[in-house]
């Protein structure tokens, strides 16, 4: 019997604070389609289908692993399928107005300070500062805007968007939704109750409970399809409308949402989220902070995985630059055997990686900081944020008494994949810290890279950015007064 060929219960998830059980749906439902077509909730709206335009947002709670509070994030529903919210709650804009009727204080301040225009984008606009509210108290301005990065207002009415954000903790705090109300502890008790014991099983698709499992079930269909966050596969659906194979579902591997620091580093799980991933690895790593801000929207940030940004194998995923500049590995497993391969060294060529049938990523690991070592993180794309690379390039340097000791390199948006600058790396070590060693270097690149043209840019111009961004680096580590970033960017970096 094939994984996902038994029939189960459906999902089953809280919606305001009843256990709904979905039945017999398709495996690929998003939750959009449910909330509008199954459960009539049209405050949901749909409108990119793809994750880009937050109209669709909606808040998904998560119990913690000891049982006793709820974390509720930002996601898209309109790529995220049905059977992934399995055990969470499920919060739509229907669910915030208190049983009297009282709005929610995010409702009351877009509607005292005008904030809806056409209203189709409304309900994202509402939720995205709704997990806003329920995450921190008083919010700031740059805090507002960046919860609000991933909804799109066609009106073009953000001005007093972002005001009600700013003020939405003037109002009294609703106790409907307050940690301490009568309804938490029911709501916590009830999620709970959700906590399954065998896995999740549906007609082409199984969410395995354990590593083992996972491992066994790919092992005897290796022609499954694993799915993570689902911010790429959702679109194979809502875009590409693909016919999907078995779906394996890594989201139910409490192993897999292992984070772990320690003396040796980071070890990231494969279901790890791109938030918590990247909050690891900026609070290691704070000059990567800017990518982290500019990779996605929240809601994207929140579904998606970091390991599932690896194995997608995107020349232009962001992700992969600042891993392989770091020196991480992957912890790969197939049935009972497990490898540990430099990031590096996944990637053959264009869309393809150094995974045999049946094998999955683990984790990835990333060494620790090293105190002498210079990071520089950068982006350029056509916009700062919610854009795909033109060029994305990580330098990891060490320098010791004025000369380069190591240096790796890696640049996306530069070739069919994700690679270092072998050529340039050599060139340095050894060389004086100084401009010219790295100007001379970086003639190197021309061997290293041999770039396309496309929408995003010209041969030429990623071939001159690359160069320009090894004088960039030099500069941030030498002459600290020299501008190399913009106000927005500079507020994406911590600050010494």
């Amino acid at each position: 019997m094939s994984a996902g060929s038994q029939r189960s219960d459906g999902t089953r998830f809280l919606l305001d604070g009843r256990l709904v059980s979905t039945g017999d749906q398709p495996c690929t439902m998003t939750v959009l389609e449910y909330l509008r077509e199954v459960a009539h909730r049209t405050g949901t709206k749909e409108g990119c289908a793809e994750g880009d335009c937050g109209a669709c947002t909606v808040v998904l709670g998560k119990l913690s692993a000891d049982g006793n509070h709820v974390d509720y994030r930002a996601i898209n529903s309109c790529i995220r399928f049905l059977p992934t919210i399995d055990g969470h709650e499920l919060v739509t804009v229907e669910s915030l107005p208190s049983p009297d009727g009282t709005l929610h204080p995010v409702q009351q301040a877009l509607i005292d300070e005008h904030a809806s225009q056409c209203g189709f984008c409304t309900p994202g606009f509402v939720m995205s500062l709704f997990a806003l509210y329920l995450q921190r108290g008083k919010a700031t301005r740059e805090q507002v805007l960046e919860a609000l990065s991933g909804n799109l207002c066609r009106c073009t009415g953000y001005r007093p968007i972002i005001a009600a954000g700013c003020r939405m903790h003037d109002y009294p705090a609703p106790d409907h939704w307050s940690r301490s109300a009568p309804g938490a502890e029911a709501r916590r008790a009830a999620l709970r109750s959700l906590r399954r014991g065998p896995s999740l099983r549906m007609p082409g698709f199984l969410a395995p409970r354990t590593l083992d499992e996972l491992a066994s079930a790919f092992a005897q269909e290796p022609g499954a399809l694993l799915l993570a966050g689902g911010t790429d596969i959702g679109l194979m659906v809502t875009k590409g409308l693909r016919e999907l194979p078995t779906i394996l579902y890594t989201g139910g591997v409490e192993e897999l949402h292992a984070l772990h620091k320690s003396a040796t580093g980071l070890k990231i799980g494969a279901a790890v989220s791109l938030t918590d991933g990247w909050g690891a690895l900026v609070e290691a790593f704070p000059p990567v902070a800017e990518l982290a801000q500019r990779f996605g929207s929240p809601p994207i940030r929140n579904s998606g995985t970091l390991c599932g940004n690896l194995a997608t194998g995107s020349p232009i995923g962001d992700a992969t630059p600042v891993l392989m500049a770091l020196g991480a590995e992957l912890e790969l497993r197939r049935g009972t055997h497990v490898r540990r391969l430099p990031l590096e060294r996944f990637y053959l060529g264009y869309q393809k990686k150094d995974l045999q049938a049946g094998e999955f990523i683990v984790s990835v690991l990333v060494p620790p900081p090293r105190e002498d070592e210079w990071i520089g993180a950068y982006k350029i794309s056509k916009r700062f944020d919610q854009d795909i690379s033109a060029i994305c390039a990580v330098f990891a340097v060490r320098v010791a008494q004025g000369r380069i000791v190591t240096a790796r390199l890696a640049f996306g948006g530069m070739a069919a994949i994700v690679a270092r600058a072998v050529r340039t790396e050599r060139a340095l070590v050894g060389a004086t810290w100084s401009e010219a060693s790295l100007v001379r270097a970086s003639a190197c690149l021309a061997q290293d890279f041999t770039p396309l043209s496309d929408l995003r840019g010209s041969s030429a111009f990623r071939q001159e950015s690359a160069r320009n961004l090894l004088r960039r680096f030099y500069f941030e580590h030498t002459q600290s007064a020299v501008a190399t970033r913009t106000a927005h960017a500079l507020a994406a970096v911590p600050s010494a």
